[in-house]
């Protein structure tokens, strides 16, 4: 008799390889083996796909009749839990949040093999654009693990804390797994359980390997499958300040300034680049920098810090790289963002940003390329990253209460990110009114004076003159205004719509961090769940929330920093508007006064 099922919810399908179920539904599965929570069958429409084993019963005898009849017969349920982390009830399940099978996906039941290293490291990659080329100066045979003291170089210290190398004082093991052992070469040894212990269930993981909850490394972090050496300057500090989890201030706060944008050339001409020069202030040392190491720096933080937000660099533009307007623009946006970045209290301090403002590339490109690679070849990337956390006592956290803070800076984020986009919207038609529209009235409005000028001017009269030039003047004044209107956009409104662009790029990053952070809280109400029905240790399970809370106290601190920073950044710009505003309209004033006392002597 083929295998059949009935589904005891209502399931609606949201992504590619799902089918929807109706309740009392009764569908053929093509196996009975779930794959992480997840069965393949056809439902009663003929749709095959994937489908939650938690909302069915497998139905192993005859049909007894309609479910729910509580029976000695009736089936057991799956007691896997879906990727989405939901709990199923009796009653209405609540709303899922699956994620979807990635392409390809094996419907045959074939066993889900583990994503590549490089997927835990973040999910940025660096644009190949025509903006500033990448194929010049980036190639050298060696590599950082050539380089005394690099990373993966044999200097680590074993777990009695002496070294192969020597000189690895600071450095320490740090792993996620509690029964982790290392052989001579430092592999984790297998555990065995003693005989006789209860068998432990495991939390599932998400059938969708490409998330951001698996690719940032969250999931291994839960989980338990995080282990690396820190250096004791790797550790990042989170305290709690008069509202609650926020980053450790950095001792020695600077600023950087980015001036004189110039166009450079080589290979004789054949490439042309724009460099800029930064000046750090605790260094005062000058260095220059193109978009293109921007753009590697910013591609280096985004993989690096799964739950910190690192503003989003200005735009590229494959045409018109070399006009004025453009390089002016780009470095205003670049100023933006070194602004924030300097501000940000783990950013600040990050090596390989220090490196970037401090290593003088064209003068020593030996060291420059050998911090870049190191950068490259960073092992605290990751699961790894939240290894390097230090986090307060977890006492000082509520799960529930960190939920509903993660969700109302969750609505936060969406009403401003709306709301950002129609201050945009709005800012920049109202500028282009003022460029063309608002302009172009007023200077009709000048011409038509003029006319009734030159209309006067055919009487003839000599008592008459003083006012001809009165009108004529009115008339210019005009013209002026009109200038003026075209040209203020880019004291006050452009700034504005920088600012914006600046946090939108922000918001755009929260959606991953939440996601993050959410999946860990779901990996704990998981285990938990275990507890409750016997089938996870009370240990193992603490391990998870332990980690969860790792994440939920970095988490809260980035939201902490955001707000700190919006309000400073959206202050400053706000005082600025109204203060250019303040100047454009005495400007306007001045000019109309002007005019108006060229008819007192007439």
């Amino acid at each position: 008799m083929a295998l059949r099922a009935r589904a005891l919810y209502d399931f609606r399908s949201e992504n590619p390889g799902e089918i929807s179920l109706r309740e009392h539904e009764v569908l053929s599965l093509c196996s009975e083996q779930d794959i992480e929570g997840w069965l393949e069958g056809v439902n009663s429409r003929g749709d095959r796909g994937l489908f939650p084993a938690s909302y069915v019963q497998v139905i192993r005898a005859p049909e007894p009749g309609p479910a729910g009849d509580g029976g000695p017969g009736a089936p057991a349920r799956y007691a896997n839990v879906p990727p989405g982390g939901f709990e199923p009830l009796p009653a209405a399940p609540p709303a899922a949040a699956f994620q979807p099978p990635a392409a390809g996906f094996p419907y045959g039941g074939g066993a889900l093999q583990p994503p590549p290293p490089q997927l835990y490291g973040g999910g940025y990659q660096a644009s190949q654009g025509s903006d500033d080329d990448w194929d010049d100066e980036w190639d050298d045979s060696s590599t950082v693990a050539d380089e005394p003291g690099a990373l993966g170089s044999g200097a680590y210290p074993d777990l009695d804390g002496s070294s192969a190398a020597g000189g690895a004082a600071g450095r320490y093991r740090l792993s996620t797994r509690p029964d982790l052992s290392l052989g001579a070469r430092g592999a984790a040894a297998p555990q065995h359980p003693p005989s006789g212990a209860k068998s432990s269930a495991t939390v599932s993981r998400n059938l969708n390997r490409f998330s951001t909850f698996v690719k940032s490394g969250g999931e291994a972090f839960v989980l338990g499958e995080a282990s690396g050496f820190v250096k004791d300057g790797d550790k990042l500090c989170v305290v709690l300040g008069p509202y609650g989890p926020e980053w450790q201030e950095n001792p020695y706060p600077f600023q950087c300034t980015i001036d004189d944008p110039t166009k450079q050339t080589k290979f004789k001409g054949m490439k042309s680049y724009i460099s800029y020069k930064l000046v750090p202030t605790h260094t005062q040392v000058p260095v220059h920098r193109r978009y293109k190491h921007f753009d590697w720096l910013y591609a280096r933080l985004a993989e690096k810090f799964p739950v910190i937000s690192v503003p989003h660099l200005p735009e590229k533009q494959a045409t018109g790289r070399f006009e004025e307007d453009f390089i002016s623009k780009r470095r205003k946006g670049l100023i933006w963002w070194m602004n924030h970045m300097a501000s940000h209290p783990v950013l600040a301090q990050c090596d390989v940003f220090q490196h970037f403002l401090t290593c003088p590339s064209s003068t020593d490109e030996k060291a420059w390329k050998q911090g870049k690679r190191k950068a490259e070849k960073d092992e605290m990337v990751g699961a790894n990253f939240f290894l390097t956390l230090s986090t307060p006592p977890a006492a000082a956290l509520d799960l529930q209460e960190v939920e509903s803070k993660i969700d109302g800076f969750k609505c936060f984020t969406k009403k401003m990110d709306d709301s950002a986009l129609q201050l945009n919207h709005t800012a920049n038609e109202f500028a282009r009114k003022q460029v063309t529209g608002f302009k172009k009235e007023y200077q009709k409005v000048g011409q038509s004076f003029r006319g009734l000028s030159q209309a006067f001017e055919l009487d003839q009269q000599a008592f008459s003159a003083g006012l001809n030039q009165a009108i004529a003047f009115t008339g210019d004044a005009y013209d002026a205004i009109g200038e003026l209107f075209a040209e203020q956009p880019r004291q006050d409104l452009d700034p504005v719509m920088d600012l914006l662009a600046l946090y939108q790029g922000h918001l755009a990053n929260f959606p991953d961090i939440i996601h993050v952070q959410k999946g860990a809280l779901t990996k704990v109400k998981e285990s938990r769940r275990h507890v409750e029905e016997g089938k996870m240790e009370v240990q193992k399970a603490d391990g998870i929330q332990d980690r969860c809370n790792t994440i939920s106290f970095a988490t809260l601190a980035e939201i902490h920093h955001f707000h700190q920073i919006r309000v400073r950044d959206f202050k400053s710009q706000m005082q600025h508007f109204l203060q250019q505003q303040i100047i454009f309209f005495q400007k306007v004033t001045q000019k109309l006064e002007e005019a108006l006392h060229k008819y007192d002597s007439v």
